[in-house]
């Protein structure tokens, strides 16, 4: 039986995407839903480039391997399967809801997960310390959104389920 599945959406998909599926997949395994589905692709994303090296380096920090990861762009597919869509802007969630008007009742902002509005700023070409405060915001994000994170994701997915629909 297939489990919910949450698309993590920047726009190039190698600096906060691929750092927010690391952190959500771990955060999920501490809490035995390993089985759920995390993934990550990006609105402009160009396919197979490697994370940002900032993005690697920190999470090798926190004993995460990023560094198999591959960018790919946002398509049809991927927002059919998901659940529920995490976005790190404002403009992507804009985006994607013009896109897949079908999908749109599962597209937010990663923010909204903590009632909060706005984006998460996007360090690609910055600093060290840019990239860290990504970091910093994107996993304090998911923990303390993270009962609704679950709790959207899984509505969706027993909605997804009960209309037979993949």
């Amino acid at each position: 039986m297939s489990r919910p599945h949450i698309l993590v959406v920047c726009t190039a998909n190698i600096c906060r995407s691929p750092v927010a599926e690391s952190l959500l997949r771990t955060k999920l395994n501490a809490v035995g839903l390993a089985d759920w589905t995390v993934s990550s692709a990006g609105t402009w994303a160009e396919p197979n480039h490697t994370a940002a090296p900032f993005s690697i380096a920190l999470m090798t920090e926190r004993g995460l391997d990023i560094r198999s990861h591959r960018s790919q762009p946002v398509t049809e597919p991927l927002m059919q399967q998901a659940d529920l869509v995490l976005c790190m802007e404002t403009t992507h969630v804009k985006t994607l809801r013009q896109a897949y008007p079908a999908q749109q009742h599962k597209i937010y902002t990663i923010r909204q997960m903590k009632g909060k509005r706005g984006s998460v700023r996007d360090p690609y070409g910055g600093s060290r310390r840019q990239y860290e405060r990504m970091v910093a915001e994107v996993n304090e994000l998911i923990e303390l959104g993270f009962p609704r994170i679950q709790a959207v994701a899984q509505e969706n997915f027993q909605r997804r389920d009960e209309n037979g629909s993949s």
